[in-house]
């Protein structure tokens, strides 16, 4: 290595002093910047050597070494020759011997480099031998040989960045790795075996095995010949051995999946596997959750890999069952997660056999019974605080999963059986005065709502039984809860059995009426599944529905008056077309009934306003539903939409400066030109001018985003009127838009500026005249440019979705049959790419190498291509000075020579393919630029 100026090392522990501090953003991004150009520069190779095996350099300073020898390894080896390279393995070899005892962040870094090293340096013909002779005769050096052989494996198989072709790859992997895998295994054993041998350095010893094991280069087989099979059972008694010897044994396993291939091995290990329910069931009654989740992985793992097995040799095999059945019923809900995934399979592979042997169905009966349990809220759960609340209801439904598996075995009518008993018994005992809580019938009942995807809606068996059995319960919310819910689950039952539909809705009519909010809000859902699976037999109930929504609907939270409305209007889309249209009219109008009440005031207080809201939520809910009734309404709509736009007009009018009244209207507007179509076209005049001069005076994008809805259902219609009404529009909230951003940082409005977008869409779309034959388009390109500097992928994506259509609109290839005014809009568009393109095409490219959304490279590469296609000198000159704009971290300077040299090459030779190339060629070497700076700098 050179030697290596002062000056340099200085300059590297002075960036990452800064880091030490509590530095200011600008201070912290400006020494960001420089280590990473300086990790990019060649002569990081010798300053790191010297910041390395320095004995005064700072801690920070061996770390960034270390770091940087690892990432420059992967990115940078190119920069060395072979001599270099030989000089490069000599000094991380001496460096990881002066670091054996750490510390350990920059050892790991070393081994690492070295890996990498070795996996690229073809002329080092065996280094794992090497590394065996250099560190494994020093006890004091062992560790750090131990720690490289482990991370060797995972650096090969996980660093998917070194530059190599497969080939390459392949046949360096099987020098490196497949034929050291004997030697590595025999290393292992010897020190294993080693007299004195220290716990650290036999955990070491799993950590490497495990590493070798999982990645293929030695086998199952090849360890049950050697005495670390038995050694690594043997570590089970060691406290700190414990946790690595059960992941070899885990990783063990899972590598014998090939069955047939590993019977030897699998042979040897099920009575070890088997012998190890003593030490287990000593772990269950220490209660040593430690030990027990150990356990519990390693049967499990067993569990798994050998399902068929236990189905076709149960008397060898079963215990495994049974073992991981004892983890099941295990009280810490961390561990019994762990064996659902074996349970799921087994059912699965149980499900395949005609006949189902009776130790399978006992274990699922008892698992079956241990969830019920684990489902029991605790004693008092007004203990719990919010987040184990939440954490112990998501438990559940995960549980609730595994009964599924259980009905899968058990069948669905035995398993609703059990729980419908459970709760029989638990009320009789209630009847005969002996004590029962609440947990005793709402665990089971919660189990019958997990267990309905497994029920035959055809059942006239049990679940008459259970539907007969809920008024009998008791009126404790979380039962009465968990009732509803049962009711919400079965409405396809419910469908075929339409009989209890009276009964079950009054009980979820009911359930609105109860203090607790999460019994109305199970009613809302009860009443939204009930309408929608059952809304044929729901027709005769309107007049009740209509009732209640009439007296109860102002009682009900919103979000559960949502799932009201919503149910009703599937009720609604069950009817013939003119009842459907009168039932709809009816609720609507209640609704706008309420909206014109508050508008006619002359003033209304914020709650006023806030009931308004909701009532254009409800109304925007029930249009959604129903969608439409196609060209032709029922008669009870024809005038309809005239007369609710009155009424939302004026709302406009008066109270469009309020923004959650704005969100909430322009919405409700958008469903009803969904619904009434075309006959509401002679509105949109009158519409446009609205929330035109709405927007001018709020600001507020909804009004933008209507206006963009407008145009994309009426933007054809020949009517003149309106045609003079889309353009005056579009200049009018055009102005406004540009008034903004003279006066707001784009990033401090990107509703708007993603709404403007959208409007110019739908215009260029539909009404081409008014974006590229107005004084408007330059200064809209100009925004349209602004949006390609946030960091939003919903503005990104249309704003250059936006800038495709106009460079290729189709008047930029001219053919005789084109309307005359096509030359007009190439002009305009040539003219203003032209005046812009500097600016456009630093942007493409600084996103493009920053914060642009990775699915967009191939439209940024498309765009490049039509600049090139239209202004390709103009391009040529843009080119240059925008990439040296560019931030320098994001692209090494080699990468934008090179890129500028493609570009160059493309652009004199005209072939649009290589520009096109080019861009996605930069896009490729930005991304390791960008994956390289995470390994670096912290």
């Amino acid at each position: 290595m050179a030697d290596v100026a002062t000056e340099s090392i200085q300059q590297v522990l002075a960036a990452l002093e800064v880091f030490s501090g509590k530095p200011d953003k600008e201070s912290l991004d400006k020494a960001n910047a420089w280590l990473q150009n300086f990790q990019h520069a060649p002569e990081s190779w010798p300053t790191c050597n010297v910041l390395l095996m320095s004995p005064d350099t700072p801690d920070a300073g061996r770390t960034f070494a270390a770091q940087t020898f690892r990432a420059k390894v992967t990115h940078d080896l190119h920069q060395l020759d072979a001599s270099q390279r030989a000089g490069l393995r000599d000094t991380l070899i001496a460096a990881i011997q002066k670091y054996a005892n750490g510390p350990r962040a920059v050892l790991i870094q070393l081994c690492l480099a070295l890996s990498g090293l070795a996996l690229q340096m073809k002329e080092w013909d065996n280094p794992v031998l090497d590394m065996i002779n250099a560190l494994g005769q020093n006890p004091a050096t062992v560790p750090a040989l131990l720690l490289f052989l482990t991370v060797l494996p995972e650096e090969v198989a996980g660093n998917t960045r070194i530059p190599m072709s497969t080939e390459e790859f392949r046949a360096q992997e099987a020098q490196l790795l497949t034929a050291n895998g004997p030697e590595v295994l025999k290393l292992l054993t010897m020190y294993s075996q080693a007299e004195g041998i220290t716990p650290a350095v036999q955990a070491q010893v799993f950590k490497c095995l495990r590493s070798w094991l999982q990645t293929g280069e030695v086998t199952p087989n090849m360890i049950a010949a050697t005495p670390l099979f038995q050694v690594t059972f043997n570590g089970l008694v060691h406290e700190e051995l414990f946790e690595p010897a059960i992941d070899v044994l885990c990783g063990l396993i899972h590598e014998t999946q090939e069955i047939h291939e590993n019977m030897d091995v699998i042979q040897a290990l099920i009575p070890r596997l088997v012998a190890l329910r003593s030490m287990l069931s000593t772990a269950l009654q220490a209660d040593d959750a430690d030990k027990v989740r150990g356990y519990c992985r390693l049967f499990t793992e067993a569990g798994e890999t050998y399902r068929l097995l236990i189905l076709q040799h149960p008397e060898s095999f079963f215990p495994l069952v049974e073992a991981i059945g004892e983890c099941a019923a295990y009280h810490d809900l961390d561990i019994v997660p762990i064996t659902f995934h074996f349970w799921f399979r087994l059912a699965q592979s149980i499900g395949k056999k005609p006949d189902v042997p009776k130790p399978f169905l006992d274990a699922y009966r008892s698992l079956m019974a241990v969830i019920i349990k684990d489902l029991h809220f605790p004693a008092n759960p007004e203990s719990m605080s919010p987040q184990e609340r939440d954490e112990f209801r998501g438990f559940r439904h995960i549980m609730g999963d595994t009964l599924k598996d259980c009905c899968y075995v058990l069948g669905t009518d035995g398993c609703l059986l059990t729980t419908y008993e459970m709760i029989t018994q638990a009320l009789a005992k209630g009847s005969a005065g002996q004590p029962v809580s609440w947990q005793d019938i709402e665990a089971p009942l919660f189990s019958m709502r997990s267990m309905g995807a497994e029920v035959n809606p055809d059942d006239d068996d049990i679940l008459p039984k259970i539907m007969d059995l809920i008024p009998q319960l008791p009126s404790h919310p979380r039962v009465r809860y968990a009732a509803i819910m049962v009711i919400s689950r079965y409405t396809e039952w419910t469908d075929r059995h339409p009989t209890y539909i009276p009964f079950q809705l009054t009980y979820i009519s009911a359930g609105f009426d109860d203090p607790d909010q999460e019994v109305a809000a199970a009613s809302g859902q009860a009443m939204k599944y009930m309408c929608k699976d059952c809304r044929q037999h729901l027709v005769p109930f309107i007049p009740q529905l209509h009732t209640f929504v009439q007296s109860m609907g102002s009682k009900l939270l919103q979000d559960d008056r949502l799932q009201v409305y919503e149910a009703i209007a599937y009720v609604i889309t069950s009817m013939p077309m003119e009842d459907a249209g009168q039932t709809l009219r009816l609720f609507c109008l209640d609704l706008v009934t309420h909206i014109h009440g508050t508008v006619s005031k002359p003033a209304a207080e914020k709650e006023e306003l806030t009931s308004v809201a909701d009532a254009l939520e409800l109304l925007e809910t029930m249009l959604a539903v129903v969608q439409s009734f196609g060209e032709e309404l029922p008669t009870a709509c024809k005038d309809t939409a005239a007369e609710v736009y009155t009424v939302l007009d004026a709302l406009i009018a008066k109270y469009g400066n309020v923004y959650f009244i704005s969100e909430r209207v322009c919405r409700v507007i958008k469903q009803g030109m969904q619904f009434f179509g075309i006959t509401a076209a002679a509105l949109a005049p009158s519409l446009l001018r609205r929330v035109g001069g709405a927007y001018q005076s709020t600001g507020f994008s909804s009004f933008l985003w209507l206006q963009g809805k407008v145009v994309a259902y009426y933007g054809t219609s020949p009517d003149p009127a309106l045609q003079v009404a889309l353009r005056e529009t579009l200049e009018q909230s055009s102005a406004q838009t540009f008034a903004v951003l003279k006066v707001q940082a784009p990033s401090d409005i990107p509703d708007v500026i993603e709404d403007y977008l959208h409007l110019i869409i739908q215009m260029l779309t539909f009404c081409p005249d008014y974006v590229l034959l107005s004084p408007s388009f330059p200064p809209s390109f100009q925004a349209i440019l602004t949006a390609l500097t946030l960091v939003h992928p919903d503005i990104i994506y249309p704003a250059l979705d936006l800038l495709w259509m106009i460079l290729g609109h189709e008047s930029m290839t001219p053919s005789a049959s084109q309307p005359a005014k096509y030359a007009q809009y190439a002009n305009t568009i040539r003219q203003t790419v032209s005046v812009n393109g500097f600016q456009f095409v630093g942007l493409l490219l600084t996103g493009l190498v920053t914060t642009f959304p990775e699915d967009s490279v191939h439209l940024v590469a498309s765009l490049f291509r039509l600049l090139a296609g239209g202004w390709r000198a103009e391009l040529a000159t843009w080119l240059p000075p925008a990439v040296q704009q560019l931030p320098a971290p994001s692209l090494p300077a080699e990468a934008r020579a090179k890129f500028l040299t493609d570009m160059g090459n493309a652009l004199s030779n005209g072939n649009l393919d290589h520009v096109r190339s080019s861009i996605l060629s930069l896009n490729r070497t930005s991304r390791r630029a960008k994956e390289r700076s995470r390994d670096l700098v912290a």
